[in-house]
């Protein structure tokens, strides 16, 4: 049953109260509650040595201080206390990922100018006017409010987003081409409507959205799997649950893995409902997201749509979280706090009594466990929607392929593009490489060229004219002589990357149009979306992609997918290699055939009778997960075993390695509940911006109680110097 709200605690002004702040501090703080008095879970601004911080009133302060020394908060913001079920969800989130509370409380307080009254703020949209002279900078500032559309900034947010100084915002302001206003209170979102009608619905639809119907309007927590094939209508379905928590009078949460290029999801949600909701995500603007955050914390806003930290808004009365291609890694977040929003979404309805939906055309072994044990609940659908069929899956053996060493597009594929692109038909070329080479290598002497502060080889970025190293980001200009031997014009890229099969293409299908989608080759998410939307209204003959191509788009006149690489994936020792090659090739595979036209995925592939191309070609999702189920038990792994990865780093390494040695010489908490350490040994991936990486590996039992094993194991040390300790619970990389 749903948590009970209970009337907060109030302190009356001077009264002793604990404050937890988002600042790298181990405890909470003794303050006086400010003029006034303040509830429990109020947000004040407190001093910090000389700084005003915001923070919590988390509970009475503990009065283990000279009570004369102990200072006043200055002030109770104005939003809405934090409630009880998002402590404690905090909390709770903290215990399960080892995390500290003060890093929680940065998640959940991701807004920015909480404490600003409005009247402090100024905001600039496009004005009535054009400037007298145009220059370069003027015309970027104008870009980029054209490029956002509605949505207002911030004076720094804008010259920053823009690249030029403030100067010429203001610039322009004088002209009349920006307008300059006071900024108004932050505003109520529209209020949905969710008794619009909604597109028909099939038979499979219909009765899985009458079931999450019900679901979500009992009040009671629950998670269910919504399975469906691609293309088979599964955002229907669960935009029928989001209307049902709409007419309860509860808040709703769509999390996608790519919400910033979701410009036809949220043009579907817009046509149910009336009116667009809220987004979340790294392309909103600093003053939508302060809005948002406040408009939820007051009820205001009824459905988000959002990334991954959305997770960590201040819902008054949430009721349904859908988790969207609930399988893709991006839910796992790698720096910072290291967490699973799907994992954490099922936490944060367990506490506030509201129901999850996971859904996925392939989904991850650890909750098709779940389902299987009838933890969750398991819808299907089983079929595409409206006249469309699943894609018809064909391997092409590159062993008989017998390909020139600079070409990766066989003679069998070539042919089959040819005949769409004739058709009038679209055709996509798949490879799940950024860039356009891994390796730039000398021809001379063999070497390599390398990130200066990672042990990571530097893709080459050809149209940006840079190596680019994909761990740390950092760039540099293409050599014209070997970094080792000096050697001018042996500077070579191997192996292909998007960039370079673009290039290809366009030698082999010189009259087509050609479009290549990458996240790094656009300025902006919006430019991306714009390119996505041109290519779905038949705007290129040809798409080149990554795995950003496999998230859900749907391009109606795309009939053929050739795979360049089908055995990318299957390379290493990682345990969900296998899991994430079928989930990739079936999702990519997908795109293809989507509307009236019958579609074709074609496999290049050197290991055609390898199990999972077999289960690819074949299409038993069901016979896939069993036998990966039955691996993965038998190896006593997750979802039928717990892990952790501990990596330890620092920019010593002789310290680095000191440390990972003594932790594991000191596995006696370990031990004492039956986990094993694996390690330690130099991460995959040994050094990354400059710190080196050393890697353990815990392993145990589905019943243990790990997180207290690992908190009792690793206060026997104190990191000094610059070491760092990070331990990941249910890790889903291994580099």
């Amino acid at each position: 049953m749903r948590q009970s709200q209970t009337a907060p605690e109030y302190f009356d002004e001077g009264a002793l109260i604990g404050v937890l702040t988002a600042e790298p501090l181990d405890r909470m703080l003794d303050y006086k509650a400010p003029e006034g008095g303040c509830h429990l879970g109020a947000f004040v601004e407190v001093p910090l040595g000389p700084r005003k911080v915001i923070g919590v009133v988390w509970g009475a302060g503990k009065g283990d201080w000279d009570i004369k020394k102990v200072r006043a908060a200055y002030r109770v913001l104005d939003a809405a206390p934090m409630r009880l079920e998002m402590r404690d969800f905090l909390r709770r989130s903290a215990d399960y990922t080892l995390t500290p509370m003060n890093a929680m409380l940065r998640l959940a307080t991701r807004a920015p100018g909480l404490g600003d009254p409005p009247s402090m703020r100024k905001i600039y949209r496009r004005g009535p006017s054009e400037p007298e002279r145009m220059t370069d900078a003027r015309q970027k500032v104008l870009n980029t409010l054209a490029e956002y559309g509605d949505l207002s900034f911030t004076l720094k947010e804008l010259a920053e987003l823009a690249g030029v100084t403030t100067s010429v915002v203001k610039g322009l302001v004088e002209q009349g081409a920006v307008a300059e206003e006071g900024s108004p209170r932050d505003l109520p979102f529209p209020r949905l409507d969710p008794s619009l009608p909604s597109k028909e619905l099939t038979e499979d639809q219909a009765t899985a959205s009458t079931y999450l119907a019900d679901a979500v309007q009992s009040g009671n927590y629950g998670t269910t799997l919504l399975r469906g094939v691609t293309g088979s209508g599964k955002t229907e379905v669960y935009l029928e649950a989001v209307a049902a928590a709409l007419r309860a009078g509860r808040q709703a949460l769509v999390l996608l893995p790519e919400i910033a290029l979701t410009a036809e999801f949220l043009k579907r949600v817009q046509e149910r409902f009336g009116h667009r909701p809220a987004e979340w995500h790294s392309g909103a603007t600093m003053t939508e997201r302060r809005r948002i955050w406040r408009m939820i914390g007051q009820g205001q806003a009824q459905l988000v749509i959002g990334a991954r930290s959305a997770l960590f808004l201040p819902y008054q009365n949430l009721g349904l979280i859908v988790v969207d291609e609930e399988h893709d890694t991006s839910y796992k977040q790698e720096e910072g706090v290291l967490y699973n929003a799907r994992d954490m979404a099922v936490l944060r309805a367990s506490i506030c009594g509201a129901h999850v939906v996971l859904a996925s055309a392939t989904p991850s072994l650890e909750s098709w466990a779940n389902a299987e044990s009838g933890k969750y609940k398991r819808l299907e659908l089983t079929s595409r929607f409206g006249p469309a069929v699943m894609p018809t899956m064909k391997t092409i053996d590159m062993r008989d392929a017998k390909l020139p060493a600079n070409r990766w597009v066989s003679e069998v594929l070539k042919f089959e593009v040819q005949k769409r692109i004739d058709a009038g038909e679209q055709a996509m070329l798949f490879i799940n490489r950024r860039g356009y080479a891994p390796i730039t290598l000398c021809r001379a002497c063999g070497h390599q060229v390398g990130c200066d502060d990672c042990d990571a080889r530097m893709v080459e970025h050809r149209f940006q004219n840079r190596l680019v190293c994909h761990q740390c980001g950092e760039s540099k200009e293409m050599p014209t002589k070997c970094p080792s031997c000096d050697a001018e014009g042996r500077m070579a890229p191997v192996g292909p990357g998007v960039e370079r099969l673009g290039e290809e293409a366009a030698e082999l299908f010189p009259d087509a149009r050609i479009a290549t989608l990458s996240s790094d080759m656009y300025g902006s998410a919006r430019a991306l979306k714009a390119e996505i939307e041109a290519i779905a209204a038949g705007g290129a003959d040809i798409v080149i992609g990554t795995q950003l191509v496999a998230k859900g788009h749907n391009f109606p006149n795309l009939t053929l997918v050739g795979v360049i690489d089908a055995d990318l994936g299957l390379q290493g020792s990682d345990l969900r290699a296998a899991e994430r090659t079928f989930q990739l090739m079936r999702q990519v595979a997908g795109r293809a055939g989507r509307a009236e036209k019958p579609g074709t995925a074609m496999l290049q592939t050197y290991q055609p009778e390898h199990p999972v191309i077999r289960s690819i070609l074949e299409g038993d999702e069901e016979g896939f997960w069993r036998a990966q189920a039955a691996e993965r038990k038998a190896a006593g792994v997750p979802p039928y075993g717990r892990m952790a990865g501990i990596i330890v780093s620092g920019t010593d390494l002789p310290q680095v390695f000191d440390l990972a040695n003594h932790l594991a010489r000191m596995d006696g908490p370990l031990r004492a509940v039956g986990a094993q350490i694996f390690g330690p040994a130099p991460a995959p991936i040994a050094r990354v911006r400059g710190r080196h990486r050393v890697r353990m590996l815990v392993k145990a039992d589905k019943t243990v109680a790990l997180q207290g094993a690992l908190s009792r194991w690793a206060a026997q040390v104190k990191l000094k110097g610059d070491l760092k300790l990070a331990i990941d619970i249910d890790p889903q990389n291994f580099y």
